[in-house]
């Protein structure tokens, strides 16, 4: 079976800074993102806003390494963080008073990478 390297330039880059922050700061939640971005696209986590409000607790943070989907509500204020967002999920983050913000954008709110909860 041949492997596939990744392409996408963006992606490349998120996943060397994720790995330099995890050498320079610490926080090993950057290491393992990064090990998550890395394999195939196919495994990446999909999760929804319903399982976010079953499992977020409100003003936590959330990180996602892959994509937000729109299927169910969001009643809680959460800043949740990920690779990408469906247009949909974006506008119910923000309506229910949420934050919505790309992994880089977290990194540089939070390079130790304390009290931020993974799923997916």
């Amino acid at each position: 079976m041949k492997k596939v390297n990744k392409t996408n330039p963006h992606l490349l880059l998120l996943i060397d800074e994720l790995k330099m922050m995890q050498r320079e700061r610490g926080g090993d939640i950057w290491r393992d993102i990064a090990k998550r971005l890395e394999k195939p696209k196919r495994n990446w986590a999909e999760v929804n806003l319903s399982k976010l409000e079953r499992y977020a607790e409100d003003g936590e943070v959330i990180i996602v390494p892959g994509k937000v989907l729109a299927s169910g509500d969001l009643n809680k204020k959460v800043t949740i963080a990920a690779f990408s967002f469906s247009e949909s999920a974006k506008a119910k983050i923000e309506s229910a008073g949420g934050r919505n913000l790309s992994i880089s954008q977290l990194m540089d709110e939070n390079p130790e990478g304390s009290n931020i909860r993974i799923m997916g």
